[in-house]
């Protein structure tokens, strides 16, 4: 009788590669943060797109907005007295070893309202509302809650992402003119009764130095950077990976990935608003 041809075991099991389809690539994991940044650009796109759809929802909206509100405002007050107080007595030393004391309060109130303000606002959003937004639409997403509304009709985008986004730009702006306020309070407060400065050379430093576009560009940072942790946040809940495990990881990733892209995107700002308006008396 004929012996039994012997099996041969499969490609895995003998150690070799599994035998690759013709005219197919694997995918590259170096392509992988280029698909992430693509689909993050299409949401942001998709955003702006649904803004304008009707029906707008505005329950939504105003209990975003509120929500918000409620977490950042308290923070953003006593984070900003302590960072005027610190740009200000910075400043202040260094504007006396040069001997030009009379320009501390403008220098000190525009490094405020420039730089400091709209990022204190963007990082409180991000840090404190952003990372709610993204385990409120991640947790919404391993359940398949978001499944359920495409089935039924109904754009998780317009309904859930578009009123967050916008509650996120709008206390952005609000909380960015109260940070600048009470920032610039703080640092005149640490100047004159610290460092010994003189209130009427404060305010007439500020005067010669600032103009109303260095308000109109701080107000344009806060809007745009609540816009972009927003837009993070929500990216990051839409995609958790690895169940509820997953969902942590989403957010601890979109506080950083918000962090990169609000310092970034402030150096391209601070550079084109520099190079576009010129310095008063220039």
């Amino acid at each position: 009788m004929t012996a039994p041809l012997p099996v041969r075991p499969p490609a895995e099991s003998a150690g070799k590669a599994a035998p690759r389809t013709p005219g197919r690539k694997p995918p590259s994991r170096l392509l992988a943060p280029l698909r992430q940044t693509g689909r993050l650009f299409a949401l942001a796109l998709a955003v702006a797109r649904a803004v304008f759809r009707r029906p707008f929802q505005v329950r939504e909206f105003v209990e975003q907005f509120w929500f918000v509100a409620s977490v950042t405002i308290l923070p953003a007050a006593l984070v900003s007295i302590p960072f005027g107080a610190v740009i200000a007595l910075q400043v202040g030393s260094l504007t006396e070893q040069l001997g030009a004391q009379s320009f501390t309060g403008g220098a000190s109130v525009l490094a405020v309202i420039q730089q400091a303000s709209p990022l204190i606002v963007a990082l409180l959003i991000a840090g404190a509302a952003g990372s709610a937004i993204c385990a409120d639409l991640g947790s919404r997403t391993i359940r398949e809650e978001l499944d359920a509304m495409e089935v039924m009709g109904v754009s998780p985008v317009q309904r859930l992402v578009v009123p967050r986004v916008l509650a996120t730009m709008l206390v952005a702006v609000l909380l960015n003119g109260l940070v600048s306020v009470v920032g610039t309070l703080g640092g005149y407060f640490f100047n004159v009764i610290m460092q010994g400065g003189t209130p009427g050379a404060y305010l007439a430093s500020f005067s010669a130095l600032a103009q109303l576009p260095d308000l109109y560009v701080g107000e344009l940072k806060a809007l745009i950077f609540g816009f972009i942790a927003g837009i993070v946040a929500a990216y990051r809940g839409l995609n958790p990976r690895g169940g509820p495990k997953g969902v942590g990881d989403a957010v601890n990733q979109s506080v950083v990935i918000t962090f990169m892209l609000l310092f970034a995107v402030n150096m391209v700002l601070t550079a084109i608003y520099l190079q576009i308006v010129p310095p008063k008396g220039g």
